[in-house]
């Protein structure tokens, strides 16, 4: 389960932001299946041309989309966790990489597996750039980056202090990187690794701007433009945690994607706010442009893939289906309890089968013991089993928070501190997963 509430204020986001990438449980390795829509958080769009686009998110799917219809010509399910990162590779195909720490290479025809497999990360992939050449970056919280040639050399990048959370190839060819540690980095051909800035705070995106800069999103909502010279400007106000950013293919748009549920357009080089577009108001994982830059596309924690309008802001409608109304589906249900709920049908269903959602499913879930829905992956702490969901544990899970309750749980480390919100929770679990 997730929980909804916000924090009351930034103090501790810099732990918080990571840790939204882990989740308690992951649906075990099914065969791939058709579906009209991700069942969990969306963590990376990437348009295939005109007539499609790949997403892959937490469920641990890559769907690849068929613009023309709207619907899913491909649901894959290779790999092992979430996928968290795509790519284009030369020829129309792409890259994925997840929580498995490995890269898979897709033909651009829709397959069940890809052709070929990078591994050598030892931790989580949470980022993957294009380079000149068919060079492919990979950015993993095993703290290194790596630079992968098209003949098969393999580069290794070592300097960041704990996560690498992103990658680019400057307009140069050069890589760069952005880690916890708070600094962006460039990493020349020979020589030491240039350091373009330290910020103090964890740095979680980059994007590549034509005219050679580079844009960093940080988690307290900072927004920088690190041009060539060295010079940097900072062009947003702090706010929410940016977790995503996308250039459009001229360099005149910069979209960047919050925590907060809004995604943010600035016009360049100026970096005037230009528009802003607000969607369910849960976070925005992923932002991408189309190739001719007239078309956004956003993914989040709503399961959607949605599309907008560029230059107007005006969005255009999400791919595969609308999330069920809830307050429809269960007159009965508290009011309340329905808006707290939204957030957790990200990744849980009230149903047994719902299919590929992120979470296990939640039908019948007081009175039966942790990590023992089958056929679900648990984490090695929920598969213990050693908790019986009651309300008042399920209460004490969302109080003391599941980093507490359950140590070494992947779960987000949240809590929801109102008690109304929390009372409102347990009201429509109860009526919800009879």
């Amino acid at each position: 389960m997730s929980p909804t509430a916000q924090p009351r204020d930034r103090r501790g986001l810099w732990m918080l932001v990571p840790l939204l990438l882990l989740f308690a449980a992951w649906p075990g390795a099914a065969e791939a299946q058709q579906a009209p829509a991700h069942g969990g958080p969306v963590r990376a769009v990437l348009p295939l041309g005109e007539e499609a686009l790949a997403s892959a998110g937490f469920d641990e799917s890559v769907i690849r989309w068929d613009l023309r219809t709207g619907h899913a010509a491909m649901v894959a399910r290779w790999h092992d966790g979430a996928v968290n990162a795509l790519a284009p590779l030369p020829g129309g195909g792409f890259a994925s990489a997840g929580e498995d720490g490995r890269i898979g290479l897709w033909p651009a025809a829709p397959a069940e597996a890809p052709e070929r497999v990078l591994a050598g990360h030892a931790a989580r992939i949470v980022a993957l750039a294009a380079g000149p050449g068919g060079r492919l970056g990979s950015a993993s919280w095993d703290g290194t980056a790596r630079v992968w040639a098209a003949d098969g050399a393999v580069r290794v990048l070592e300097g960041h202090l704990g996560n690498v959370n992103a990658i680019v190839f400057r307009a140069d060819g050069i890589p760069v990187t952005a880690g916890f540690d708070g600094t962006v980095r460039a990493w020349p051909e020979e020589g030491a690794p240039i350091l373009l800035g330290e910020f103090g705070l964890p740095q979680n995106a980059l994007a590549a701007l034509p005219d050679g800069s580079i844009a960093a999103g940080a988690v307290d909502g900072a927004l920088r433009l690190i041009a060539p010279d060295g010079t940097i400007r900072e062009i947003a106000e702090r706010g929410r945690a940016i977790a995503a950013l996308a250039a459009s293919p001229d360099g005149r748009t910069l979209a960047a994607a919050s925590l907060g549920g809004s995604v943010a357009l600035y016009a360049l080089p100026e970096g005037r706010l230009r528009a802003t577009l607000e969607g369910p108001g849960l976070p925005v994982w992923s932002v991408a442009f189309s190739a001719d830059g007239a078309v956004l596309w956003t993914g989040g924690a709503d399961r959607r893939v949605r599309r907008w309008d560029a230059a107007t802001g005006r969005p255009l409608g999400p791919l595969g289906v609308e999330m069920p109304d809830l307050a429809a589906a269960f007159p009965g249900a508290d009011p309340h309890g329905v808006q707290v709920w939204q957030a957790c049908a990200a990744c849980h269903s009230l149903t047994p089968d719902h299919g590929n959602m992120a979470g296990p499913h939640l039908h019948r879930l007081f009175g039966r013991r942790m990590g023992s829905v089958p056929g679900y992956r648990y984490s090695e702490r929920l598969a213990r089993g050693d908790i019986v969901w009651t309300p008042e544990t399920v209460a004490d899970l969302f109080t003391r928070g599941p980093d507490v309750v359950t140590p070494g749980t992947r779960m987000p480390v949240q809590r929801v501190d109102n008690p109304a919100d929390l009372a409102a929770l347990i009201r429509f679990l109860e009526q919800a997963t009879r």
